[in-house]
């Protein structure tokens, strides 16, 4: 029996069904069940931990969680960290630097992903606006094969004390546009807050990630994925 934490949202969702294609039982877990969490993750093996997006405080989300796991006798657990955590110009990515030091010094067996964006983010049905350069490079993630990896690492050996940094394939939002046949453009819209300082990071230095390690653990061919 294996837990996710957060598994009602579309990354847990996804854990929970390459879990269950691997015949592996997948009990998901939201923030209701955070009351009487050690309660509710007793008797599971290991835990896909997954905090809310944009969490106010991410670190004291996962700290519980980790109490939570160890008062329940739960052995393992993988978290579920971001692509260059730590990033000082963006401050809900050094949240998760700061949970991935508590997971490492949990006590528990541990492995860290750090998936880039999703390419699910992005609707390619129809011209695409975003508020920030089409142009910069990013290594996105496709959401099904960070699930894939999430249950490869939760039920196969040799994957403890293990960072995993995950793209599907490297692209600028311009070139995945072109590719599906539509038009991307920058909008003049810019939010403020945390999510105007990552579109702010993205502009100068997008978030480039490599293929290769998404390609060795799911032990598919090397392609042109740049």
């Amino acid at each position: 029996m294996i837990t996710v934490l957060g598994g009602h949202g579309k990354t847990g969702r996804a854990v929970v069904a390459a879990l269950s294609g691997r015949g592996v039982e997948a009990r998901p877990l939201g923030r209701a069940d955070w009351p009487g969490l050690a309660e509710a993750v007793a008797g599971c093996e290991a835990a896909y931990l997954i905090a809310p997006n944009l969490h106010p405080d991410e670190p004291a989300y996962v700290a519980a969680a980790l109490a939570a796991l160890t008062e329940a006798g739960v052995g393992r657990v993988v978290y579920h960290s971001v692509a260059s955590p730590y990033a000082p110009d963006m401050p809900h990515h050094l949240g998760k630097a700061v949970s991935e030091d508590l997971v490492r010094r949990s006590g528990l067996t541990w492995t860290i992903l750090q998936p880039g964006a999703y390419l699910q983010n992005l609707d390619l049905s129809g011209p695409i606006a975003v508020p920030y350069d089409v142009d910069a490079v990013f290594g996105f993630a496709d959401l099904a094969d960070v699930a894939a990896v999430a249950a490869l690492v939760l039920t196969e050996e040799g994957h403890s004390g293990a960072t995993y940094e995950l793209a599907s394939r490297v692209a600028t939002v311009a070139e995945l546009a072109a590719e599906a046949g539509v038009t991307a453009m920058r909008t003049g819209d810019r939010p403020d807050g945390w999510l105007g300082a990552m579109f702010d990071y993205y502009d100068r230095y997008g978030l480039p990630v490599g293929t290769r390690t998404m390609d060795a653990l799911l032990e598919r061919p090397v392609t042109a994925r740049r």
